[in-house]
């Protein structure tokens, strides 16, 4: 008889390491009424199959710090738990088979030294020494980290279920949950059975770590949660006499990672193009299964193996494995609240990395939930990053073939998706792609990178080094400086905001003062209540009661479920009209001349000043008018019904033709938007960063009364200031920032580059970075001598507070 609680503060269903862990975090937070269930057994899902591998260094500073506290915590679990771990730091070696690899991972190097992860970069014989074994004929360079290590996963996951246990949680075996219960938009219970008995539990939280079940019940609640399985491949040799014990190995180049184990290796894949799997759904009975051998799809990695680990050709396989693991579109898991559903939280879908990930992951969330926001900035993993069409399971399908084996593909800058494209377009697509444009995606919203010439191959050569759209680019961002340039970017969200109460509600939320004429456009951020940034946008106000809110394409979701969050007594109402208007972008010195042409309203600085939207006749139809720049230029946005998108752009672009109007791309909005300074939300600013800091305290008006994270601000002001977003610029004209380059300072490495291009303009490689300033004025933040090391080379760099191009807008007012 399964002896259920009726009521819980949290149920997890799931128990793999990641519910494991999230209940043993929860636990260790003083949460007693926590109940886990689990379909079947503990770990019967991934985790069992799991490699183990823990690597520290992730992308990010704080992926790599979810990663090092799992390394961390899973060497202390055995003596807290007497549960053996396996937990063993025996380093891991990377090596490179080409310069753009070797690049790559001396990069790596570079980004751990920053994050405070122990690496070197070693020769090929010094890995050979590390790596008897190994055949280092073609090997051009190395990185090792000396306390990676591998451990048992399922063991992991049970030490992480004991401690939890130990607190108080409940962890139930052979129960399914096959509802979620809600009520008034937000979770009220669960429905369980265990095949003789059901019954229901009360509870206002629910968190689903699922793995590869995740994406089919959160879709029974309404969640969108985009994951889908993969067959993932590894084999065992037998017993391989005199083998020690050895780093882990990995051999991106060949899609091959290699772990010792027992005096056995571990030969595992990410081949680049997977196999999806559980299509049609996975069957009920499904435990600790094994999916069918395809030896024909191994064997191209088993063959670059056995050259490279000649010792595999004589040692017989003593398993052939092949299991399930979820993948998502972007490498990326889930955490977090489902904007769809309050109190419905996510930890799933690890793309491979499950065991590194897993302690991290469950101790942000539990923190998270514990706090109402998250410890840090977990943006990269957030599960509101993820857009409803993704739930679509032949997007799905098409994506993760490509996903798994980007794990060990070259990560170049600017590397686009190749499967699932064309799900959002602009109403301008087909023009566009005709003019040229190669493009790119974001949020499945298809826009135009770059323009071709004609003649000119349409698509990405990538590189480290300056890449085959270079060259467009720079000729882009000189018609944007000296002539007029036009951007299509209608990809942005657009939320509009109204009601008796929408300039109440959006003063509460917005920093700066929205209360506002009509017609004025607002630049602003929401904070949130320690004054870290949790959206950066523009609020136009359309009348007395309605407001236009414009964010990027890639945080809308996230940013409407922070307004419906933020939402009280207000009568105010959020709709979603991003799809309604194309948005056409016309920019740079010459763009009133080229405007006046097309509409006959006047466009002069005194009758429409910088900061002011309104209605103006264009060609034969409307559209509203938006002075503002994100390059630093005179120009306007306009916005037109998406009925009226392509005539509006015909007649621009007929016009255009006597000034020589260049069509330009997101790479030239980058390049524009860094030499002036202008942050990036994601990158340069994020729900961590303090906006004051962020250098942003302009947007801010404290006087207009209260609004969420005002005393955050008023105390940053009285404490002053511990660091300072800089910005950047090489003084070698070759070398190229994209961002994780190392900002040093006076010979030591204080921060990274949160965003990089070129400045063309400018003449060099432009970044931005945070620098400690703490009881530092601006004279000695400026007097010191900065350098950034890319991939071990250290190049010198000027740096600035003010932006270096045009820093008193004078182009921008003209």
């Amino acid at each position: 008889m399964t002896n259920l609680p009726s009521k819980a503060r949290v149920v997890i269903v799931g128990g793999g390491v990641s519910g494991c862990s999230v209940a043993y975090h929860l636990a260790k937070l003083g949460w007693t009424d926590i109940v886990l269930l689990e379909r079947k057994k503990l770990t019967s899902g991934t985790t069992w199959h799991a490699a183990g591998l823990i690597g520290q260094l992730r992308a990010s500073q704080n992926m790599t710090r979810l990663a090092k506290y799992s390394a961390d915590l899973y060497v202390r679990l055995e003596e807290e738990t007497g549960v053996a771990t396996g937990m063993r730091q025996c380093g891991s070696i990377t090596v490179a088979l080409t310069p753009e690899r070797r690049e790559e991972i001396y990069r790596q190097a570079t980004l751990a030294r920053a994050f405070g992860v122990d690496v070197a970069e070693i020769s090929p014989e010094e890995a050979k020494a590390m790596y008897p074994h190994l055949n280092i004929g073609d090997v051009v360079g190395a990185v090792h980290l000396p306390l990676d290590g591998q451990c048992d996963p399922a063991n992991i996951a049970m030490a992480l279920a004991k401690g939890a246990r130990q607190r108080g949680a409940r962890i139930v075996e052979d129960v399914k949950v096959t509802e979620v219960h809600q009520r008034d938009g937000r979770v009220s219970g669960v429905s369980w059975t265990d095949g003789n008995e059901s019954g229901t539990i009360e509870t206002d939280m629910v968190v689903n770590c699922g793995g590869m079940w995740g994406r089919d019940f959160a879709a029974r609640s309404g969640v969108t949660l985009p994951l889908h399985a993969c067959e993932h491949f590894y084999i065992v040799t037998e017993a391989i006499p005199e083998l020690q014990r050895l780093p882990v190995l990995r051999v991106p180049d060949e899609c091959a990672y290699y772990k010792e184990d027992a005096g056995k290796m571990l030969l595992g894949a990410f081949e680049p193009k997977a196999k999806p799997w559980g299509m049609g759904g996975i069957r009920e009975d499904f435990c600790f299964d094994q999916l069918p051998d395809d030896f024909d799809h191994f064997e191209p990695i088993l063959e670059k193996a056995i050259n490279r680990m000649p010792m595999l050709e004589s040692a017989g396989i003593h398993t052939f494995f092949n299991g399930p693991e979820s993948f998502t579109p972007d490498d990326r898991y889930y955490l977090g609240e489902a904007p769809e559903l309050k109190g419905y939280w996510v930890a799933a879908g690890y793309n491979s990395i499950g065991i590194v990930s897993s302690g991290g992951a469950g101790m942000a969330l539990a923190q998270w939930m514990n706090d109402g926001e998250p410890p840090f900035d977990l943006w990269e993993v957030d599960i509101r990053r993820a857009h409803s069409f993704q739930k679509n399971r032949s997007y799905l399908r098409d994506r993760v073939s490509e996903t798994l084996g980007l794990l060990y593909a070259d990560h170049f800058p600017y590397r686009q998706m190749a499967t699932s494209r064309g799900v959002r377009r602009s109403p301008l697509h087909a023009v566009l792609k005709d003019e040229g444009a190669v493009f790119g995606e974001v949020a499945g919203f298809e826009r135009p990178n770059w323009f071709a010439n004609d003649g000119q191959e349409r698509e990405y050569r990538y590189s480290w080094k300056r890449q085959n759209w270079f060259g467009n680019q720079a000729a882009e961002h000189k018609a944007v400086r000296e002539n007029v340039g036009f951007f299509d970017m209608s990809s942005f969200g657009k939320i509009r905001v109204e009601g008796r109460d929408a300039c109440r509600f959006l003063q509460r939320v917005c920093a700066n003062d929205v209360d506002v004429k009509v017609g004025r456009i607002v630049y602003t951020q929401m904070l949130n209540e320690r004054g870290g940034i949790e959206s950066d946008l523009t609020v136009t106000r359309l009348s007395e009661t309605a407001y236009l809110l414009v964010v990027p394409v890639a945080t809308f979701t996230r940013d409407l479920s922070w307004l419906r969050k933020q939402l009280r007594d207000e009568f105010a109402v959020l709709t979603d009209v991003s799809a309604g208007e194309a948005v056409l972008v016309v920019q740079g010195p010459r763009s009133r001349e080229l405007l006046s042409r097309v509409t006959p309203d006047d466009l002069s600085h005194e009758a429409f000043p910088f900061g002011t939207a309104r209605e103006i006749e264009l060609g034969m139809g409307l559209a509203r008018a938006h002075r503002i720049s994100y390059v630093g230029e005179l120009g306007w946005e306009l916005y037109v019904p998406s009925d009226q998108a392509a005539h509006a752009f015909e007649a621009i672009r007929e016009a255009g033709r006597e000034f020589d109007l260049k069509l330009c791309g997101i790479h030239t909005l980058d390049s524009c938007r860094i030499e002036k300074a202008y942050r990036h939300f994601g990158h340069d600013i994020t729900d961590e960063d303090h906006v004051l800091e962020a250098g942003l305290g302009f947007a801010v008006k404290t006087k207009k009364g209260d609004f969420i994270g005002r005393d955050a601000v008023l105390r940053k002001r009285e404490e002053g200031l511990k660091r300072r977003l800089v910005q950047f610029r090489l003084k070698d004209p070759e070398p190229l920032l994209f961002h994780n380059e190392a900002v040093v300072r006076d010979g030591r490495i204080v921060s990274i580059v949160t965003s990089g291009n070129y400045g063309h303009h400018l003449g060099g490689a432009i970044g931005m970075g945070y620098v400690p300033c703490e009881n530092q004025g601006e004279e000695e933040l400026l007097a010191s001598t900065y350098e950034i090391e890319i991939a071990g080379v250290r190049v010198p760099a000027e740096a600035s507070l003010k932006p270096m191009y045009d820093p008193t807008s004078s182009r921008i007012l003209a």
